[in-house]
Parts: structure tokens; C-alpha cells; sequence
């Protein structure tokens, strides 16, 4: 048995390092050492005090947390910039008494993506999600809080995805 146990090392070992650098959470960033995540603008037509930097620090967040990049101003491996396009709340439940029971905060976000050391992997694309609350809610404090928790969630987990998980 002493015999089999470096041998079976030696496999996993190589096989592991077959597959370039791979994070247990579903991302594989390959060679690349750094990323670069611009600020996000908001160009949306309702502009929310904050939201740009909340929505930048979700993003850069979640690939800090996800894996071993290191964040970079300029010259990133891989780049993402983009802006954020659409901020909107819509009623989407009415009462019986024809008002609004329950309203919903959409947020699309349009990202380009560079990947410097495979160029086939770009894109220019746009990702959005939506969060309901209850139509007699301020869109303010606790609640616009929990609904920009999910969103975020959700559209940077797509960007996650789409850019290094291949999903």
C-alpha cells in the first residue's frame, strides 16, 4: 500500500496542473494573474445616488472572493468596464382596489469583458435582475438594501459565469 499512496500523488498532482489554475467555486482563470474592474457608471434614466460604487465593489467583490486574481487599476489579464443602463420600478401586482400591491426594481448592467490572453473569450453583453417589494414599502433604507442584495447577487454571479465559469 506504501507503494500505491505516491503514486496515486503523482497522478492527482499531475492532473490537476493539466488543468491550469481552477477554483472550487466553478471558475477556471487559466494564466491569468490580475484583474482589472472599472468603475461602473450609472447612465441610467432614474439615477440612484451610490449605486455605481455599490455595484463596483459587488462586482469586484465577487472575483476577489471567488478567486486567487489580484485586483489592478490598469493592464488587468482580464478587464471588465461597462456602465449601468437601466434602473427601473414598475408596479407588477395590483389590489382589488386597482392600485399597486407589490412593485418590482429591475437594474441592467451592460459589461464588456477582455480577456488579454484569450481574445475568443470577450464579449459585450448586457445582464440584468429584478428584486419585488411590497408596494406600500418606502424604496429606501432596509428594502432598497435587500433588493440591491439580491440583484447583485444574482448579476454578478452571471458576469462570474459568463466570463471565467463558461457558463
Amino acid at each position: 500500500m506504501n507503494k500505491i499512496a505516491p503514486l496515486i500523488l503523482l497522478i492527482a498532482l499531475l492532473t490537476t496542473h493539466a488543468c491550469g489554475v481552477y477554483s472550487f467555486t466553478g471558475g477556471s482563470t487559466g494564466d491569468a494573474k490580475t484583474i482589472q474592474i472599472d468603475n461602473f457608471p450609472n447612465n441610467a434614466q432614474l439615477v440612484e445616488p451610490g449605486l455605481s460604487q455599490e455595484f463596483t465593489l459587488a462586482l469586484q467583490d465577487r472575483f476577489l472572493r471567488q478567486t486567487n486574481l489580484k485586483l489592478t487599476n490598469a493592464g488587468g489579464d482580464l478587464h471588465f468596464e461597462g456602465e449601468i443602463t437601466q434602473y427601473r420600478v414598475i408596479p407588477i401586482a395590483a389590489t382589488a382596489e386597482q392600485t399597486a400591491a407589490q412593485n418590482r426594481l429591475t437594474i441592467a448592467v451592460r459589461v464588456r469583458f477582455y480577456n488579454r490572453l484569450i481574445e475568443e473569450d470577450n464579449f459585450d453583453r448586457t445582464f440584468s435582475f429584478f428584486s419585488d417589494f411590497d408596494a406600500n414599502a418606502q424604496l429606501g433604507g432596509a428594502v432598497l438594501e435587500a433588493a440591491y442584495t439580491e440583484i447583485f447577487e444574482r448579476i454578478t454571479q452571471d458576469i462570474f459565469n459568463a466570463s471565467v465559469a463558461k457558463w
